[in-house]
């Protein structure tokens, strides 16, 4: 293979919403179900960890907590290297550090080689896979990208639904060091879906003729920028920033707590299991679903009002939750929180998506990201702290419910008051992609009338100027042809006539040569 193609960004590329895409897209709905599914289907092997090194249960859920950190924190990182070489590579040295983590873990000896091997290395490996994969799906997607958001984020649920399941087996057929090695084995599938991510190439223009001049453009181009911090000047990226972090201190708690609140209210361990199902199954359909919605033209504009809906609905879910009684009521719960936890994972990147464009998102997902890791890290282990000294589930699911709905509240209200459209914006809609498609055909005839005045009126000052030189050739051939017939008429005047008399006096002597000649005055001489 040839030398890396580094993506620069757009670079004037005109997203194809389709073709390879399609391919890309097959790519993030694995690379998503990996990050998001593989710190909880780890948990599955907790048990045997506790027995086979002595340790209480709180150490071994450092190694999820240690995943998600990396998953998140990493995000700045992950943007310097994608602007310096590229997704691919990027994601290609991800899916050796992914794999290569839970092989190396499958040799541990003590619980601080699987901090260091599972939390950190794989961590690493799946942030590096995870954020790339997302800037590829904004440059091959803009019309649909509402639409391959929500299938791509799909793959979390589905992940999950596939490996906890797969885990389980792998613990009972070759126990824990067997089935990490396995999930290192599967998690090379991250190269394929690396090798995937094919860069989107320029159009050919004009080839210059001369390569000093080409090699004078190259080095007038501005060097971009590793990490963008211009994002910050964006209005709109504060806000969904603030909103954002508020947000994940209390969206990821309900599916932490939920089995143990139904243990807590006397049902069986599978039959509490069962409610991640449950949630799991209506998140695999909800997320295509709200995609579907999102793409609609008279909601694409004001994505980011849907989003604070799926917000709002899903902290009142949580709060309206806090008072179940029974498992009916869970169940139910589940359901509800199931459908709104599919919008807000459908919605949460297409709008960061909408709000800084395809330029700048590379940047802007990695700072996101790192400002949700101080979030995660802090929203689980304090409502376990709330748990501790209230002995009251009800509280845990008030706080989560109540984060979510301040953060929903915070994103509406300060777009609604800080972010006012102008027309000038239009243009900009164009070029991001949020223009639906009939403002998009009405700006381009207008640019095609505009243009076909000025070539009319070109075209008629040049007919003009051609019937006006046309005009001129003929006053000039006039004037010639008159000076011509002036020398022609000088030239043959009565001045260069000579008549000698000896023999105009011989033609009047001689009669009968010459014919009868009348006398008449004139012959009289």
């Amino acid at each position: 293979m040839g030398g890396v193609a580094v993506d620069e960004g757009a670079g004037g590329v005109k997203a194809p919403d389709g073709g390879w895409g399609w391919a890309v897209l097959a790519g993030c709905f694995v690379i998503t179900g990996f990050s998001y599914a593989f710190p909880k289907a780890v948990s599955v092997f907790f048990k045997e960890l506790i027995r086979e090194f002595g340790i209480g249960y709180s150490d071994t859920a450092w190694i999820s907590s240690i995943l998600l950190a990396m998953l998140y924190g990493t995000g700045p990182l992950c943007s310097v290297l994608v602007n310096r070489f590229g997704c691919r590579p990027v994601m290609l040295v991800g899916g050796v550090f992914a794999s290569l983590g839970m092989i190396l873990a499958s040799f541990s000896t003590s619980i601080i080689h699987i901090y260091l091997t599972t939390g950190v290395i794989t961590g690493l490996g799946l942030s590096l896979n995870f954020q790339p994969s997302l800037i590829m799906l904004n440059r091959y997607f803009s019309e649909k990208r509402p639409l391959a958001n929500g299938l791509s984020a799909a793959g979390s649920p589905v992940a999950l639904c596939c490996l906890s399941p797969l885990g389980q087996v792998l613990q009972y057929r070759y126990g824990w060091r067997g089935g990490f090695l396995i999930l290192g084995g599967i998690l090379l599938n991250c190269c394929v879906c690396g090798a995937l991510m094919r860069p989107l190439l320029a159009p050919e223009t004009a080839c210059v003729k001369e390569g000093e001049e080409e090699e004078r453009q190259v080095a007038e181009k501005p060097k971009a920028k590793l990490l963008d911090f211009s994002v910050f000047k964006d209005r709109g990226f504060v806000i969904y920033t603030v909103a954002a972090t508020i947000m994940v201190l209390g969206l990821f708690v309900p599916p932490v707590f939920v089995v143990s609140y139904a243990k807590e209210l006397g049902n069986e361990d599978t039959k509490s299991a069962l409610l991640l199902s449950i949630l799991g199954f209506i998140d695999i359909f909800a997320r295509p679903i709200c995609g579907v919605v999102a793409g609609l033209k008279w909601v694409r504009p004001r994505c980011v009002y849907l989003f604070s809906f799926a917000l709002i609905f899903n902290g009142t879910t949580d709060l309206v939750g806090s008072q179940a009684k029974d498992y009916n009521s869970l169940v139910v719960y589940c359901v509800f929180f199931g459908v709104s936890y599919g919008m807000v994972g459908a919605l949460q990147f297409e709008v960061l998506m909408a709000i800084v464009g395809t330029q700048k998102f590379s940047s802007a997902i990695g700072l996101v990201l790192l400002m949700e890791a101080i979030a995660v890290l802090v929203g689980p282990p304090g409502a376990g702290r709330l748990l501790d000294s209230t002995k009251n589930y009800m509280y845990v699911f008030l706080l989560a419910g109540g984060e979510v709905v301040l953060s929903a509240l915070v994103l509406a209200i300060c777009n609604l008051l800080f972010i006012k459209k102008k027309p000038s914006e239009a243009a900009a809609e164009l070029e991001n992609g949020t223009a639906d498609n009939t403002t998009k055909m009405d700006h381009f005839s207008k640019l095609l009338e505009k243009e076909d005045e000025e070539e009319k009126g070109e075209t008629e000052e040049q007919e003009k100027e051609e019937t006006n030189k046309e005009k001129a050739k003929e006053v000039k051939e006039e004037e010639k042809e008159t000076e011509e017939t002036e020398n022609t008429t000088e030239e043959i005047g009565p001045e260069s006539i000579t008549v000698d008399a000896q023999e105009v006096e011989r033609f009047l002597k001689e009669p009968r040569q010459n014919g009868s000649v009348s006398t008449g005055p004139e012959t009289c001489l």
